[in-house]
């Protein structure tokens, strides 16, 4: 047989039963849902900053970067949310490398899919419960969805799943905002037609189920840059980039209109370090043009404890290092916060 069958994996039902949320966790996920959607409807005038480690590599790490987070949440309340990147799902050019926690709950063993399912739901879980602030994760596997929907604010679909049908209509049926990046092809009309079937209401076949879906008024679009036929990238998050987005979300009628600017990926040409100055140029822009103010909410951002990125398995290995992409270290990450918040 092509698939080998190794073991059936128990449904999300079951694996929330066995790692049920706190009355706390609860409680603050409704509230930081709430005051997200403002965000996306326009009521509130906060900006969001979805920033956070490329993948989430390691538990104790992760949870140390969130609880720095928390400290200058506390500074940047009246003007900035941070949305903490726990990305526990890796999608891989070629298939090949760490696919993040959900398989590899430690990088340097054999993937564990069961271990990783409880890993997952663990990471998130705990850093709500200790640090305030519920987090956005990637949506590679939509089967995967409903093992943590109970625990994230924000859900990004990437670069090279906004195509598929599949991930569209499980977006639809989701309550918190959901980002669509432009593929890496840079192809803005299919980000587009991706919110459009996100945003609708669909009858599909979900986890041997026969469901149906409201559509979700928070999808929206990410600007993560291109890349061309010759394989060079191609950004578009610059003034002009900003004004071709208002412009195809007028001919649109779409609910909440509103972008998120990746500042790393395609943008930055995985130039970690670039960063700071696309970053200031989105908000720049804003200033600008208050078209473009209202429009770009946020800002994605990879940050991480320490500069840079390592292989997997380094004989001399760094605590809070990226092993995937290359992120922002903490230092740098802090002074851009407020570099941003003087800019909001």
């Amino acid at each position: 047989m092509a698939i080998n069958f190794v073991k059936k994996l128990p449904i999300p039902a079951e694996v929330k039963k066995q790692y049920p949320l706190s009355e706390k966790v609860i409680s603050i996920k409704q509230k930081r849902d709430a005051e997200i959607r403002d965000v996306f409807t326009g009521k509130s005038n906060k900006f969001l900053l979805i920033i956070g480690p490329c993948s989430a590599d390691n538990e104790d790490s992760v949870c140390d970067y969130i609880h720095r987070l928390a400290g200058v949440q506390d500074k940047v309340g009246d003007r900035i949310l941070l949305i903490p990147r726990i990305y526990t799902n890796k999608p891989r050019t070629t298939g090949e490398g760490y696919k993040g926690l959900v398989h590899q709950p430690d990088p340097e063993k054999k993937p564990d899919l069961l271990a990783g399912i409880v890993a997952m739901r663990k990471l998130h879980a705990r850093a709500i419960e200790e640090t305030g602030l519920t987090a956005a994760d990637e949506m590679l596997y939509p089967e995967n969805w409903r093992y943590i929907d109970d625990l994230l604010s924000y859900v990004a679909i990437g670069a090279r799943s906004v195509e598929d049908q599949h991930h569209r209509m499980t977006v639809s049926g989701m309550d918190v905002p959901a980002g669509m990046k432009n593929p890496t092809s840079g192809d803005l009309s299919v980000m587009f037609n991706s919110v459009v079937a996100a945003q609708s209401k669909h009858n599909f076949i979900y986890r041997g189920w026969d469901v149906n879906t409201d559509g979700n008024d928070l999808a929206h679009v990410i600007l993560r840059g291109a890349v061309n036929k010759h394989g060079n990238c191609i950004p578009n998050y610059h003034y002009e980039d900003l004004m071709l987005l208002l412009e195809m979300y007028g001919k649109r009628g779409l609910k909440n209109p509103a972008a998120i600017v990746d500042t790393n990926h395609s943008n930055s040409n995985k130039q970690y370090l670039e960063q700071i100055r696309i970053a200031k140029e989105v908000m720049n822009s804003r200033k600008y043009n208050p078209e473009i103010h209202t429009l770009v909410k946020g800002l994605m951002i990879e940050s991480y404890i320490e500069d840079g990125n390592q292989k997997i398995g380094a004989a001399s290995h760094i605590y809070g290092k990226s092993i995937t992409d290359p992120c922002l270290g903490w230092e740098k990450s802090e002074k851009l916060i407020y570099d941003i918040y003087n800019l909001c």
